[in-house]
């Protein structure tokens, strides 16, 4: 969710990436104007940090909003002070959540950071309303690459991917562009099988996938809406969103 959320002090929160290999969908987009032509019949959602605070979910669900992603955490020390309005306010106002993770792969291990996300915000369950947890992949306070080597984020990644997946049984998703996945990991097609992408991808039509990705499962086509935060579009109807949910 490149620059997208100011967290507390000097942390910028930023958020996040996602196409499901399970699940034949396409994309979405924005600007304050409607969303892209493709959007008929997706479902609209969007994704908030500490940036938003206290949100209006009503409002929210009225304007059209079927789901959102809330930043959790950030690294291994930073939780967002507003996660339990945002997140169990957007679930009492009827939407579909879940929680997303910015990555810092310049202070600590993958595996490291998937632990604390899942232990504050990241879990995930089976109930059709949860959606699978989500590792924000972009620059970071000015590192573009956090300071590693591809073969460095690839492993990065893989550590996180795997701790998530041990921890709550799903893949994590990945939100990232294009662009910073081929300068930061080469392209790699390590994990288009098992990661649905996040694809950020701001304008009213989306570009080309990374990877070896085949679908994006969200669109993030915005960065301001009619929706508090980021703009998305599920790539699918809404009976789709509820099995991305469920697994």
């Amino acid at each position: 969710m490149s620059a997208m959320h100011v967290a507390p002090a000097a942390r910028r929160s930023y958020t996040l990436t996602v196409a499901a290999a399970t699940l034949a969908l396409v994309g979405t987009a924005f600007l304050e104007s409607p969303a892209p032509a493709v959007s008929a019949g997706k479902p609209r959602g969007h994704d908030v940090s500490s940036h938003q605070g206290k949100v209006d979910w009503r409002r929210a669900r009225a304007n059209g909003a079927s789901f959102v992603y809330v930043k959790a955490t950030e690294g291994t020390s930073y939780r967002n002070p507003h996660f339990s309005q945002q997140y169990d306010g957007s679930r009492a106002a009827g939407l579909l959540r879940g929680a997303y993770h910015f990555a810092r792969a310049d202070t600590s291990s993958g595996r490291a950071q998937a632990a604390y996300f899942v232990r504050n915000g990241g879990q995930w369950r089976r109930d059709g309303v949860t959606l699978p947890p989500a590792v924000d992949l972009e620059s970071a306070y000015g590192k573009p690459c956090h300071g590693l080597s591809r073969a460095r984020m690839r492993g990065w990644i893989r550590s996180f991917g795997t701790e998530v997946l041990r921890r709550t049984g799903r893949h994590p998703t990945i939100y990232t562009s294009a662009r910073w996945w081929k300068r930061c990991t080469g392209g790699s097609r390590e994990f288009a099988a098992n990661h649905p992408l996040w694809l950020a991808d701001w304008g009213t039509k989306a570009g080309p996938l990374p990877g070896g990705w085949r679908y994006r499962t969200i669109w993030q086509y915005a960065n301001k809406g009619r929706l508090p935060g980021d703009q998305n579009l599920f790539n699918g109807s809404m009976a789709q969103l509820r099995s991305y949910a469920r697994g």
